[in-house]
């Protein structure tokens, strides 16, 4: 999870490089930086395709003891689970709290993207050239890599989810508020990078919530219907901030509608952690 801002990190500078290719062989700036950034993209397809597995007991590149001790934690994680995990796949489909997660990763993906599109514009409003505006959006995504790693790591160790996606939804909430009132660069550089550690912490913690309740083809399907509705967030924020704009002039009320659909995932998190306790003091009551 850490490679999306780590990729913000490396591709901002680089874009705003290939931007000024401007002229070049007769294409636009933009058009040399979709072509060159689309090289990786299709020469690593080729390496999951032939290089990647479906199963760790068939990835070839882990040391022997490595592969063996991940096929044990797995089958140990499903033995677990046995006993009150949803293993169907319509189940995992029309599952309530599936549904409830799309709707928090909705929230998640409109912030995502909100920075993924308009941050470099917000920048870019205080005069600084390209260049200057792809150094200066790197940064906040450097603080949320290591910002990253430490809340995940926190919420292992505490063996707590709920909060820790809280938490992080309501900081990134409060860093739109921020930047949409922002009047200097130094400012608003702060603000950015309180959404984008919003942003990027609330992920493992959130990712973590299916596997609470669901497992095998179950968790699949589960999975896969989050982040596909849930992605339905990173047209709609940015959309909204872009019709906002239009209307208004300014980036501020775009920013504070995506801001609320973070305080909405925040909340709904809250409720959902209510229906995924029963489950676990009911399986515990059955035990005693």
């Amino acid at each position: 999870m850490a490679a999306v801002p780590i990729s913000v990190v490396l591709g901002s500078p680089l874009s705003s490089a290939l931007l000024e290719l401007h002229g070049i062989g007769g294409l636009k700036g933009w058009q040399w930086m979709f072509l060159l950034e689309a090289v990786p993209a299709v020469i690593l397809g080729f390496v999951v395709l032939f290089y990647m597995t479906d199963r760790p007991e068939k990835a070839k590149w882990l040391p022997d003891d490595q592969r063996a001790w991940l096929v044990d934690a797995m089958e140990a994680e499903r033995a677990r689970k046995a006993g009150h995990a949803s293993h169907s796949i319509w189940r995992g489909l029309a599952n309530r709290r599936v549904l409830a997660l799309s709707l928090v990763y909705f929230g998640t993906s409109a912030g995502l993207y909100t920075l993924s599109i308009w941050a470099p514009q917000i920048i870019k409003e205080f005069g600084l050239t390209t260049m200057q505006v792809g150094f200066i959006n790197a940064i906040p995504p450097t603080v949320a890599v290591i910002a990253m790693y430490l809340w995940a790591w926190h919420s292992d160790r505490k063996q707590e989810r709920t909060w820790h996606v809280v938490i992080a939804c309501l900081a990134a909430a409060a860093g739109l508020a921020l930047a949409g009132i922002a009047n200097t660069v130094v400012s608003v550089v702060a603000a950015l990078t309180l959404v984008n550690i919003g942003i990027s912490s609330a992920k493992p913690p959130l990712w973590i919530m299916p596997t609470m309740f669901l497992s095998g083809p179950a968790a699949a399907t589960g999975i896969a219907t989050i982040n596909s509705i849930g992605n339905l967030g990173g047209f709609a924020g940015p959309a909204m901030i872009g019709w906002i704009k239009d209307l208004t002039g300014s980036f501020v009320g775009g920013l504070y509608f995506v801001g609320g659909l973070l305080v909405f995932s925040a909340v709904l998190t809250l409720v959902l952690s209510r229906s995924l306790q029963r489950p676990a003091t009911s399986v515990a009551a059955a035990h005693t």
